[in-house]
């Protein structure tokens, strides 16, 4: 068997990161439906449309590199599993103000899973003198990071929201 490159571990990780983005655009919508805080719901919405647009670059990442890849049916087993665990939060009878805070929990769990992903396939493409594709990867990659910040700041309110909630009972 012939020895895998680390060209070949690049367009890997592009196939698994563009699989986790299209599950994120599907999963997302119910998250942001869930969520009762205005604040995180707000967050998760404009995380979808930044999705979309990931999905839109990774597109143009594939492109500069003349590889139809991401369509040969790679699935994102890691996403898959934090998805499927962030859906069972929604069943689990968690008041408003928990099952907010369980849903910044999973979406972290998630943005970290991205920005580790991001950061790899950045550092592979910069070693392959895949300028463009990193060029274009880090612009992905902020947004995560951001998104990241985002539900930090709203998990100070919605935490505190729930952890009254648990006082006062």
């Amino acid at each position: 068997m012939a020895q895998k490159t680390l060209q070949t571990m690049f367009i890997e990780e592009l196939r698994d990161i563009y699989s986790a983005e299209r599950q994120i655009v599907r999963a997302l919508p119910k998250l942001a439906k869930a969520a009762s805080a205005d604040d995180l719901r707000q967050a998760l919405e404009t995380h979808l449309e930044e999705t979309r647009g990931q999905v839109e670059r990774l597109d143009k990442v594939f492109e500069t590199l003349d590889t139809s890849s991401r369509s040969r049916g790679k699935k994102c087993e890691a996403m898959e599993g934090m998805l499927s665990e962030a859906n069972e939060l929604l069943d689990l009878g968690l008041s408003p103000e928990a099952l907010d805070s369980a849903i910044i929990a999973a979406a972290q769990k998630v943005e970290h899973y991205e920005i580790a992903s991001y950061g790899s396939a950045i550092a592979w493409a910069l070693a392959l003198g895949y300028n463009e594709a990193a060029d274009i990867l880090s612009e992905t990659l902020e947004e995560e990071k951001n998104a990241d910040q985002i539900l930090n700041k709203a998990s100070r309110t919605v935490n505190d929201t729930a952890a009254e909630q648990v006082r006062a009972a």
